[in-house]
């Protein structure tokens, strides 16, 4: 039996498929696995999606439309927003000069056609689990918001920023994923517990804290309010 995902954020994967059944196929998986998933049939629809919306993890084609999925995975790994993005290339090629040019090219895995649905969950969950893994004592940062783990501080632009105990776990949070948007839902599941009932709207009340903190006069406003979607670490010219 195919293990769930555990994270409580939902992670979000991107297909990059043109055929429809396999497509249709793989989303039933995927979602039935705990996964959001979003979707693109070429490669241009595939690098416009990850612009507007980073995904933790993308399945992608090898042969697509247009732009193929070497060239795909080509130009993630140029920008430096999408450089450890994983990608597990997907493909009907079989010979292994194929793998190691995809590889080469910067996938992070390769898994080809057919194959089982087990083996590729496997597959994304140990690489979710090796680029979600935040050290306990580390440091994180984005933007100039700098959060010490080890001694329980955070910064931004040099400024100390005073964080109560909710305000320290949902910055902390977005810091592990920028500018990914979650829902109010994921946000309360995340980092009030799954287990602990606590309405939406507390969520909102959190935000305008946060807000206020780390957002002195004349700098941008790095939480990112997205209408019926939920809130990102981001800015709105990011």
């Amino acid at each position: 039996m195919v293990e769930a995902i555990g994270n409580p954020a939902r992670p979000l994967v991107l297909l990059v498929e043109d055929e429809p059944a396999l497509l249709t196929m793989l989303r039933y998986n995927l979602e039935k696995q705990g996964f959001r998933v979003d979707e693109a049939s070429d490669g241009q629809e595939a690098l416009a999606h990850v612009a507007e919306t980073m995904p933790d993890i993308v399945l992608l084609d090898w042969m697509l439309p247009g732009l193929s999925g070497i060239e795909v995975c080509r130009q993630l790994r140029r920008r430096p927003a999408t450089r450890d993005l994983p990608v597990i290339m997907v493909t009907a090629r079989t010979e292994d000069q194929d793998a190691v040019r995809g590889l080469n090219t910067g996938a992070d895995d390769y898994i080809t056609k057919p194959f089982n649905m087990e083996a590729l969950l496997a597959r994304m969950r140990a690489l979710l689990r090796r680029s979600n893994t935040v050290p306990a004592k580390g440091r994180l940062e984005f933007q100039g918001i700098v959060m010490d783990l080890a001694a329980h501080r955070a910064e931004r632009n040099g400024r100390k920023l005073l964080l109560g105990p909710t305000e320290f776990r949902l910055l902390e949070f977005f810091l592990q994923h920028p500018r990914r948007v979650f829902s109010r839902e994921e946000l309360l599941d995340a980092v009030w517990g799954a287990e602990i009932h606590v309405e939406p709207r507390t969520v909102d009340v959190h935000i305008r804290r946060l807000r206020k903190t780390i957002n002195a006069e004349g700098e941008a406003d790095m939480v990112r309010t997205v209408r019926a979607a939920g809130y990102a670490l981001d800015t709105e010219d990011a």
